[in-house]
């Protein structure tokens, strides 16, 4: 029989907001500590795509090259996200969420050292697989500390940290490879995930006071994990959910420039419309958590998001050149408001659905269900794309998954774990 974790959590999470002592001190340090961790694991992964035309042009590979270095790493951080619940339960939150930033700087740095083209692989692996333990990791942490009630808003506000480190990837990463290279710039940034890593060494003693050191990985938890999401009705929801919106949001990064060039829109202008729409992601995230956290129950409120991920996906189907930039930006909006600002509520709700102290697990399994997403629905638009020359058919079929799901969600309201 495992080894249960020690239950000092538990305690701490019914005192609510209004309990005594050190509890609301620890939660905003590990939002804080975590908030900035995941800026820089969404920094270091991003960084290899931002950077990629300076890549791909000194190591003469052909642009194809980028998909299979995006596919590469979507399908590592699948396997490290269902095999990681083990290493949280055995290792601690804060000290998988220490090896993500340690993997990523190796994997940034084997990319560095390409060619050989062999690094530059095991570098996606590693670069890609490491910072996806993060989120879990995240999770099981803040749910230790917060309060179920306020858990949608806490986990949006530690989800922004993604379109932050998106933001510092964006501005900071072409700057420097201008200035220093790309190999420079690679290793810089994993150069600040170590230094970063190693400073919070120091909050390990209070933050892995749970770890169960007897627990050990087994091959048998990819299916272990994956099975205590299928089988619990609402987990799989949420699982089956994620599919659907991170597939969409992958969909409209990968594409949603390449669309409006493809309309005769200039690159510098379909760039600056679709980074207009993403400055909504922060504060809809910070929003629709403070909905899910005061006013709605977070599986419905999820539901009213995939019905406007669906209508907005619908709507950019109609896209044509002779819409204004106006219109087409209120649909990126549109987009960004739900594609892109989903995460929070669904992270907390699906610590708050875990069963006690498997919520790294539970995180891991339902985000896997994501990774297929983005993998499958971006395949699924390229052949769309190849037979049909129609973007607008891509983005219609892509937001399906979206609307099927939004029943399931809107007809539920927050139960308990055992349902």
């Amino acid at each position: 029989p495992e080894a249960k974790q020690p239950r000092p959590t538990s305690a701490a999470t019914r005192m609510g907001w209004g309990g005594v002592g050190r509890l609301p001190k620890l939660l905003l340090l590990a939002l804080g500590a975590m908030f900035v961790q995941q800026t820089f694991a969404s920094l270091g992964r991003s960084l290899p795509p931002v950077i990629a035309p300076a890549i791909l042009d000194d190591l003469r590979l052909d642009p194809a090259w980028l998909g299979v270095y995006v596919g590469i790493s979507s399908a590592a951080a699948l396997m490290f996200q269902l095999g990681c619940g083990s290493f949280i339960l055995r290792y601690g939150a804060l000290r998988m969420s220490q090896a993500a930033l340690a993997l990523l700087a190796l994997g940034l740095a084997m990319s560095a050292l390409a060619p050989p083209f062999l690094l530059f692989v095991v570098g996606a692996i590693i670069g890609g697989g490491g910072p996806a333990v993060s989120t879990p990791a995240s999770s099981h942490l803040l749910g230790r500390y917060c309060p179920p009630r306020r858990a949608p808003l806490i986990f949006s506000i530690k989800q922004t940290a993604v379109p932050a480190g998106l933001l510092v990837a964006g501005l900071l990463g072409p700057w420097l490879t201008e200035l220093a290279g790309w190999r420079v710039t690679l290793a810089v940034a994993g150069i600040a995930c170590l230094v970063f890593a190693l400073a919070l060494q120091p909050l390990r003693a209070e933050f892995d006071s749970d770890r169960v050191p007897t627990r050990s990985f087994r091959f048998s938890d990819f299916h272990t994990t994956l099975a205590g999401v299928v089988k619990r009705p609402a987990l799989r929801t949420l699982a089956f959910a994620c599919f659907a919106f991170n597939g969409l949001q992958t969909v409209f990064t990968a594409y949603f420039v390449v669309y409006l060039t493809a309309l005769g829109h200039g690159l510098a202008m379909a760039g600056l419309v679709f980074a207009i729409a993403m400055t909504i992601a922060v504060p809809g995230r910070i929003l629709w958590g403070w909905l899910g956290s005061t006013h709605v129950a977070p599986q419905p409120m999820l539901g009213a998001l995939a019905l406007g991920m669906a209508v907005s996906a619908g709507a950019a189907g109609f896209f044509a050149a002779d819409w204004s930039l106006l219109l087409i930006g209120l649909v990126a909006v549109g987009l960004s408001a739900t594609a892109m600002s989903w995460h929070g509520v669904l992270l907390a709700e699906t610590s708050r659905l875990a069963p006690e102290g498997m919520r790294g697990a539970a995180t891991g399994g339902v985000l896997s269900f994501g990774q297929v997403g983005a993998l499958v629905l971006p395949i699924l638009y390229a052949v769309i794309l190849a037979f049909t020359e129609s973007h607008g058919i891509g983005f219609a079929v892509c937001g399906l998954p979206a609307l099927l799901v939004a029943p399931d969600l809107l007809r539920r309201r927050r139960k308990g774990k055992s349902e």
